[in-house]
């Protein structure tokens, strides 16, 4: 059986997951980016144990196209979940790392 610890970062891994794969591709621009970062938080928020959500989309990467938008690609986001299971808390972060050039999902604590 896990243990409550590890079944928190399970949790955290399903929310970050959402947050990749529910977001990548969503239309986005300076102005809206905002908007999204909330509608993501409150999106993820909803989910059992979640104490906590944090997504900034780091709008120096936005590319407009002729349009004058673009497209979230999971290199622009940082988010960072808190979950509450029965007490065993796990903090993750899903965060761009240049070096291998991936958005890594990885336990803080």
């Amino acid at each position: 059986m896990p243990t409550k610890r590890e079944e928190a970062a399970f949790e955290a891994g399903i929310k970050l997951g959402a947050i990749y794969h529910q977001f990548v591709g969503s239309p986005v621009s300076r102005e809206t980016a905002g908007t999204l970062e909330a509608a993501m938080e409150e999106s993820i928020s909803l989910q059992p144990h979640v104490r906590s959500v944090s997504v900034k989309i780091d709008r120096e990467m936005l590319q407009k196209n002729v349009f004058g938008y673009g497209e979230l690609s999971g290199k622009m986001i940082r988010a960072l979940v808190e979950i509450d299971l029965d007490g065993a808390v796990v903090r993750a972060k899903l965060e761009y790392d240049p070096q291998i050039d991936y958005p890594l999902m990885s336990l803080l604590d």
